[in-house]
């Protein structure tokens, strides 16, 4: 049930936002073979402006300068793929966590939610996240197909309404 101050609120919010993609992956060399940042790609491109779109290793200094070089461009939405398990070289979710203004703790929350009724007691493993930093937000989902379409039907719809608040 929506309430009267968020219809106002998405009112008031822009469609005309820019977003970005960033895919952290040590397995995955080709565009061709990430399928997770491909589908994001078409999503955003079905309502938003896809500025940007990068296939990185798990690198902490290449995920920041990678952050830092959208927002340079004035990218709305970072959205991540990849790197948030539980792996050592699994280092998004630190990263971009010690990057954020402020937390956005219902991303992870409501993602952990459909993905339990989803996949069952394994969604205890996820660590989504999201956050505004400088302004911008970013959304860290894992690396599987499944778990971007899960995350993505949680924000799509809520990215103008989300980015108004962020640039306040």
């Amino acid at each position: 049930m929506e309430s009267e101050t968020s219809k106002l609120h998405q009112k008031e919010s822009s469609a005309d936002i820019s977003c970005g993609i960033i895919t952290l992956s040590d397995s995955r060399k080709s565009e061709k073979l990430d399928l997770s940042g491909k589908y994001m790609a078409e999503e955003i491109e079905a309502r938003y402006t896809l500025k940007s779109k990068m296939l990185i290793p798990d690198e902490k200094d290449q995920l920041i300068d990678s952050i830092e070089s959208m927002i340079d461009d004035d990218i709305d939405v970072i959205l991540t793929t990849g790197g948030t398990g539980l792996d050592a070289r699994d280092i998004t979710v630190e990263t971009v966590e010690s990057l954020f203004d402020k937390k956005l703790d219902g991303f992870g929350e409501i993602f952990r939610f459909k993905s339990y009724e989803e996949i069952g007691a394994s969604a205890v493993l996820s660590r989504a996240t999201a956050g505004v930093y400088k302004k911008s937000l970013i959304f860290s989902m894992p690396g599987s197909p499944n778990a971007v379409k899960t995350a993505l039907e949680i924000i799509i719809d809520e990215l103008p309404h989300i980015v108004h608040h962020a640039q306040k």
